[in-house]
């Protein structure tokens, strides 16, 4: 729905079956099931380090295989080979994107009924303990396993980096041969394009940071799980991009330096804020955060109140929205639909940002109470 409002007012719907676009097709379901399994094949590339995640059911840490940037790399490199060699034409991958989100959901759907039905051998201890009154729905929606595993492939970690994360990267990418073929790309277009590919690249490059994600860490994996990584991430994420090739917006030069400044700005605060905290969290004696305020916690550990941490008290997630909203700024302000992935993402952060106090007040008690005292505000200075 929201890609078909996207669409020009002049053009006719395509969910109502007056556009003449099929909202299924063959030839999508090979498009997502090839890209499915490429997925598969390069997770077992010989490269990249291999990183212990959380404890496991079995008194040991969980292994990951992390090579999300190489994949990544690999997967470029063949669809731009595909597309000079006269193989692949952008422009009809973009015409199919209506039955490759339709494709998407019925794998998705189908992945899932499988993993519910015929669960990967897990000890019991690893499932999800529901209420008794707990329906078979709720079970299928939210999942009823936290790490199943095939082969060395981490579902959980496969979903989340390589399909959603990787797949978002080819729509962008498509979009931009697809603007290419057109003749109509645009600074706006290009903008957006590169402020998302930058933040997909650092999330690759720092693929391991997912493996500490409430997500990743407390959550199963089900069909919400799955069918958000299949067709939230990529498509929902890559609204933006969609939106102006269906609706070009001109900007002038001048205006694309304050949007640039933003999304550094953002950027730079997300990057540094993640970079103290990762590292306070693993060596607190590093002479690096000797200047640094800290309060000790009745757990053991202690809590930052100075640097990035003593500003506010997410400021990684301050720092998401400032670059979300940025790469939403070049669309202009005829309609509110490209804004809506930066609306849901800073929803989805506040919210994330809730749970992670109720969880840090119950570990630190007094502790936490003393900084939210000294650091009053949770997301922006002096507002929220």
């Amino acid at each position: 729905m929201l890609l078909d409002c996207c669409r020009s007012s002049s053009e006719s719907w395509v969910l109502l079956g007056s556009a003449g676009i099929p909202i299924w097709d063959w030839s999508s379901v090979c498009v997502v099931l090839l890209f499915t399994v490429l997925q598969m094949v390069l997770y077992y590339l010989p490269v990249g380090q291999v990183a212990e995640g959380k404890m496991g059911c079995d008194g040991k840490h969980l292994k990951y295989k992390l090579n999300g940037l190489y994949a990544f790399l690999l997967t470029v490199v063949l669809l731009l080979v595909l597309w000079f060699g006269g193989v692949l034409r952008a422009g009809a991958v973009m015409d199919k994107i209506f039955s490759l989100v339709t494709a998407g959901m019925a794998i998705s759907l189908i992945f899932s009924l499988v993993l519910f039905l015929c669960p990967i051998r897990t000890p019991s201890s690893a499932h999800v303990t529901y209420d008794s009154t707990a329906k078979p729905l709720l079970k299928f929606a939210l999942g009823q396993s936290m790490d199943p595993h095939l082969g060395i492939i981490d579902i959980k970690h496969f979903v989340m980096v390589r399909i959603g994360f990787i797949g978002w990267a080819m729509m962008d990418l498509n979009y931009l041969l697809t603007s290419v073929e057109m003749k109509n790309w645009s600074l706006s277009l290009l903008l957006v394009i590169v402020f998302q590919l930058i933040y997909i690249l650092d999330f690759l490059i720092d693929e391991g940071s997912v493996l500490t994600t409430k997500e990743f860490t407390e959550e199963p994996i089900g069909f919400i799980m799955i069918l958000g990584e299949f067709i939230w991430i990529p498509f929902f994420s890559s609204l933006p991009v969609y939106f102006l090739l269906q609706r070009p917006n001109s900007i002038h030069f001048l205006s694309a330096v304050p949007i640039c400044l933003l999304f550094g700005i953002g950027f730079l605060i997300y990057y540094l804020s993640n970079e103290q905290k990762d590292g306070f969290r693993k060596n607190p004696n590093d002479p690096a955060y000797a200047r640094l305020n800290t309060i000790r916690s009745p757990a053991g550990s202690s809590l930052l109140v100075s640097g990035w941490f003593g500003w506010v008290r997410h400021p990684n997630y301050l720092g998401d929205i400032l670059m979300m909203f940025a790469w939403c700024l070049p669309c202009g302000f005829t309609s509110v639909l490209p804004y809506l992935p930066a609306l849901q993402c800073f929803q989805l952060l506040r919210k994330r940002a809730n749970e992670i106090e109720e969880s840090c007040l119950k570990k630190h008690r007094e502790a936490w109470r003393e900084y939210c005292r000294r650091v009053p505000y949770k997301l922006l200075p002096y507002v929220y």
